[in-house]
């Protein structure tokens, strides 16, 4: 069951949010509220910007990244150098309306789409900058990451190194951040009338989020920082095992029954309790289990060893030992597991082709939120100023002889 898109029953049917932004965290909450039901206008510099070309690519160059992104964004190309694209920026975001007077951006720092310019044109205006660092200094995932600890942590304990995680976590968590905070000042305008200016540096998203999680403060409590521990799970019991062909599996046991679980089924229990009693151990602790999972991850590897792949999954299957199969993403689509989860339907995308595309994860009422494609660059401006400035044909006209506006792509 999907929702037809622009829907008028969609949670932000209403809004319309300007966006002025590039590569993940401020075009993801763009996507995020599109979904949600608002409408995004997407304003990039006249070409593009630094984001349009990043890989992965099509066979024809195609940035199947940018139009991951961008689905369901209405499209404009303007000259942000000139006073005249400058201008008309300013009047798209403070444009009059109820739903109106919203910008989301990652190219803070110009006094002449500032909060202060824009909420004097418009007092109760919205605006979300997300930042690099809270100082204003730039900084991307990767380099915000480095500086927080997780890759001291990250990959084999034995590495002598650091490892770089591969999702772009903060830019996630920030792009998600964000799109909470615009509805949050919404809602707030909404009963009080009052504006916001929202600063969300990348930084402190993932400060916060390390803070909260107890990476740093266990430091200022206890005053040592976490161990790497490879691919076992810290605090707990979960680690990978390998089967007799050489699949490799997650497998986690948080609780007691869990653990008992994995006992029995790997035919330990007796070793295990024997082991249990010599230690002076209470494997019903996860502490005790952490502390010793080298010993108890040796006896039940054994198990794993004298098992195929199909013999382990259906014995883990039949328990209630958390467990799954490692896979990459070749074997996550050739599976068919995006064909049967309701979450994906059949997307067209212009210049990339048609694929299985996610709607918004949460389902409303039994309904998965989706957009439509990413738009051509450019595509939506001449509508756009007809729509929400009211321009005639000859001003646009103007504007696009100018090279203020971009032409429309030719199809």
């Amino acid at each position: 069951m999907t929702a037809p898109e622009h829907s008028s029953d969609r949670p932000l049917a209403g809004l319309r949010i300007v966006e002025i932004s590039s590569f993940v965290a401020s075009p993801l909450c763009g996507l995020t509220l599109c979904q949600l039901g608002a409408e995004v206008i997407r304003i990039d510099p006249l070409g593009g910007a630094a984001d349009t070309g990043r890989w992965p690519l099509t066979g024809t160059g195609a940035s199947i990244y940018w139009t991951g992104l961008n689905r369901g964004k209405r499209s404009i190309g303007l000259d942000l150098r000139s006073e005249s694209g400058q201008d008309i920026v300013r009047r798209l975001v403070t444009a009059p309306g109820p739903g109106n007077g919203i910008l989301v951006t990652n190219t803070g720092g110009r006094a002449w789409m500032s909060h202060d310019t824009l909420c004097a044109l418009r007092s109760d205006v919205i605006t979300l900058e997300l930042l690099g660092r809270r100082d204003g200094r730039p900084a991307v995932d990767y380099t915000v990451n480095a500086a927080l600890g997780f890759p001291q942590i990250t990959g084999p304990s034995d590495h002598d190194g650091v490892v770089n995680h591969v999702l772009p976590a903060w830019d996630i968590a920030a792009g998600l951040h964000a799109a909470l905070a615009i509805t949050a000042a919404v809602h707030r305008r909404a009963t009080t009338g009052a504006g916001s200016h929202i600063v969300l540096p990348l930084e402190d998203v993932a400060l916060a989020t390390a803070g909260t999680l107890g990476y740093l403060t266990e430091v200022q409590v206890n005053g040592t920082g976490r161990p790497a521990t490879g691919n076992d799970v810290y605090g707990t019991y979960g680690t990978d095992f390998v089967t007799a062909d050489g699949v490799r599996f997650m497998v986690v046991a948080l609780t007691s029954r869990h653990f008992r679980d994995l006992t029995a089924l790997t035919g330990t229990q007796e070793t295990v309790a024997a082991l249990e009693t010599a230690l002076g151990a209470d494997f019903g602790r996860e502490s005790d289990r952490f502390e010793h999972r080298d010993l108890l991850t040796a006896l039940f590897a054994r198990w794993f060893r004298s098992h195929d792949a199909d013999e382990a999954g259906r014995a883990l299957a039949g328990s209630s030992v958390l467990h799954e199969r490692y896979r990459t993403f070749e074997q996550v689509v050739r599976s068919g597991d995006l064909e049967r989860n309701p979450l994906f339907a059949t997307l067209s995308q212009p210049r990339i082709g048609e694929y299985l595309a996610a709607a918004m994860p949460a389902s409303f009422d039994g309904v998965h939120l989706r957009t439509g494609p990413a738009a051509d660059l450019g595509s939506d401006g001449r509508e756009v100023l007809r729509e929400v400035l009211a321009l005639d044909d000859a001003e646009i006209a103007a504007l696009t002889d100018t090279g203020v506006l971009a032409e429309p792509p030719r199809s």
